[in-house]
């Protein structure tokens, strides 16, 4: 009854875990859709019209297109004559403040002081606008302005008035005489010299506005009853405009509370079933990866970051969603999961996607077709050249694609869309960032990447060329062990890559005590003169030893799963039996000979422990025969399996019994086991 309960209760906490998955995916996804620029139907110019034949249920104005309307302000704009007024009291108070500054005289310019005073009086007189807007008003040397005065405006020519800088230069050139002008310039004139023409802003901005506001928004009606277009034609830039002031009538005849609640609701529908689904095929398929946060974590992040950078893209309209490298994910997945997984996480956030799109049947074959090629074309990313490859392939298979499409829907194949294939480029090259990328997925994530177990993999790094000096035996015990572990992963479709690196490092532990393994005694067994126990313990030990060094050398989560589990929970038998044949009589604690665990729970780590026990026991044969071969694989794999070990990682018989075969094939090469030749019978003469 007991486990009855804890079977329900995990029932029920997997349930909660995998639909709150769901409600937080659905909730981030629909938050970021558009919805107030939703379109009824989705149309572009140079396209065929999909739907069917269109005909004017009410009349509407066929608005102008945005760059008609403002060509039509601007030349509003431009014809409009400003508004100034005279400000007579800047005159006065720079006057005043002359007289004040000189009231006795010039400095060796005796009587200049009134001829200064007539040209001030004449300035402000004639009319000074301020050096900036007067530049401006010059650039049309024909420019009006208008000069309020009472309630009355009238017009003059802008030239007819001065700057500040003609001003002055008019007020220190009054006389031709050099020393005069150098006496005049000392005296900082421009100081008395301000705009009292002043533009009237409150008064332009409103006679602006009124003057913009009487421009007509339409240009033609369309009336109830008139075709708009029928199916199959070409839609071209009066039709555009004609179904795009149809479809803003509809929104101002439509415009309720409930149309954009019904908008949320159809795209909460939408994107729920999508994810549920998704949701559905990892519970049936890939229920494993629900027990590994990392592997949930980079799914469901994979589908809800590319919808909501499409969604950016939408909203501020800047750029061609296309440039996305969709096919990004797909590549991640496939490199870190595996292909179903990735192929399936790729269509479900495609179609995501599309509910954002104007084309969603030239977006989702587009996107698919480079997904599919991104996943076929990259089985496992080893090195750089096959990324280039990749973005090579994906971009020009989107272009073949594209092209094929076009080719369809258009009779006039010189009408074609040309800068679809700008964004296709652009989007290989995107592409070429997800080398780089994968090492942020990695850091993120906590998965370890190909390019990573090769890296490790290199003996000249300093753990594995440690291992070599110390313990040389163990380090020609683990490549052999990579070398078979490798080719049986090959043999069932394990990762031979990461199960070879594995290999190399499910020992190190060794490094802290070589000499008490056999692989690396020459001649002196320090065993001899331990007590079982304390033998069993160093030797146990190695595990945890191995343990620490892979954390202090900041080895990855995959690599250190194989130096705990390459014993699994076993025992170190031979010190076990030597124990119970010296105390037949006394209760043994088992734990005193076992090994810590964790049994495999990968298909890696299974092949890794057969070959790593295997391989141990193969050294200790009398002879190598086919016979003592076949018989040792037989019995150590056999006893692992009827020992439990194999319970809790998805191997199966298959896999055993070729793991067997190819363990007896290669320790028979390595070992150069011969058939016995008969000899010859003579005939007695």
């Amino acid at each position: 009854m007991e486990k009855i309960g804890s079977n329900n209760r995990n029932y029920w906490r997997n349930l909660v875990t995998r639909m709150t998955l769901v409600l937080v995916t659905v909730t981030i996804i629909v938050l970021f859709l558009p919805r107030s620029e939703g379109s009824m139907y989705h149309y572009d110019v140079g396209k065929p019209w999909v739907y069917s034949d269109m005909i004017a249920k009410f009349d509407f104005p066929v608005f102008k297109t945005q760059e008609a309307l403002k060509s039509e302000q601007d030349s509003v704009r431009k014809s409009f004559v400003p508004y100034y007024y005279k400000a007579d009291y800047v005159g006065e108070r720079n006057i005043k403040k002359f007289i004040s500054d000189f009231k006795d005289g010039i400095p060796e310019l005796p009587g200049y002081k009134e001829k200064v005073l007539d040209c001030l009086r004449g300035f402000y007189a004639q009319g000074i606008i301020s050096q900036r807007e007067y530049s401006s008003l010059m650039k049309d040397t024909a420019q009006n302005i208008r000069i309020v005065s009472g309630k009355q405006a009238s017009q003059v020519r802008a030239k007819n008035f001065l700057s500040p800088m003609q001003a002055y230069e008019m007020l220190v050139g009054m006389d031709t005489i050099a020393a005069i002008k150098a006496s005049l310039q000392k005296c900082n004139l421009n100081a008395y010299i301000e705009a009292n023409i002043i533009i009237d802003r409150e008064r332009n901005n409103t006679e602006l506005d009124d003057q913009l506001s009487l421009i007509p928004q339409a240009s033609g009606m369309v009336l109830e009853g008139q075709k708009i277009i029928n199916r199959g034609d070409i839609v071209d830039a009066y039709t555009y405009r004609v179904l795009d002031s149809f479809e803003k009538a509809m929104e101002k005849r439509n415009v309720s509370e409930n149309a954009e609640t019904a908008t949320l609701v159809g795209q909460a529908i939408y994107v729920f079933v999508l994810v549920l689904l998704f949701t559905g095929y990892l519970v049936l398929f890939r229920n494993d990866y629900f027990d590994k946060t990392r592997s949930i974590a980079m799914l469901y992040t994979m589908v809800v970051m590319f919808p909501l950078m499409v969604s950016l893209m939408m909203r501020f309209n800047k750029f061609s969603l296309y440039i996305i490298p969709f096919a990004m994910a797909a590549i991640f997945i496939r490199v870190f999961l595996d292909s179903r997984t990735a192929f399936i996480t790729h269509v479900t956030m495609i179609l995501v996607c599309a509910v954002e799109v104007r084309y969603q049947y030239e977006f989702v074959i587009i996107q698919i077709v480079g997904g599919l090629v991104a996943i076929y074309s990259l089985r496992e990313l080893s090195k750089r050249s096959q990324i280039y490859l990749t973005a090579v392939l994906v971009t020009l298979a989107s272009t073949v694609v594209y092209l094929a499409i076009q080719l369809i829907q258009s009779d006039d194949p010189s009408k074609l869309d040309q800068s679809m294939y700008i964004y296709f480029a652009i989007n290989g090259f995107f592409l070429l960032f997800t080398y780089p990328l994968m090492l942020v997925i990695e850091k993120a994530f906590g998965f370890t990447s190909t390019v990573t177990l090769f890296e490790l993999s290199n003996t000249n790094n300093y753990l594995l060329r440690r291992l070599s000096e110390v313990a040389p035996g163990t380090f020609q015990h683990s490549i052999m062990v990579g070398n078979l572990a490798a080719e049986i992963a090959n043999r069932i479709g394990a990762k031979a890559h990461l199960v070879r690196t594995g290999a190399l490092y499910h020992d190190i532990g060794k490094m802290a005590n070589p000499a008490f393994f056999t692989e690396n005694q020459a001649g002196v067994n320090p065993h001899e003169k331990l007590s079982c126990q304390e033998s069993a313990r160093i030797i146990i030990s190695h595990v945890s030893e191995g343990t620490r060094l892979a954390e202090k050398f900041n080895l990855p989560t995959a690599i250190r799963e194989f130096i705990t589990t390459h014993h699994g929970k076993g025992l170190a038998s031979f010190f076990y039996v030597s124990y119970k044949n010296e105390h037949p009589d006394e209760e043994v604690d088992e734990t005193l000979f076992r090994y810590p665990g964790p049994n495999p729970s990968t298909l890696e780590q299974a092949i890794l422990m057969m070959c790593d026990s295997v391989e141990a026991a193969s050294r200790s044969l009398p002879e190598y025969t086919e016979e003592s071969i076949a018989s040792l694989v037989n019995k150590i794999i056999d006893a692992q399996t009827a020992n439990g070990f194999f319970t809790e990682c998805p191997i199966t018989f298959r896999d055993i019994a070729q793991a067997k075969l190819v363990l007896a094939e290669r320790l028979k090469s390595i070992y150069h086991t011969r058939i016995q030749y008969p000899e010859l019978k003579r005939t007695p003469l």
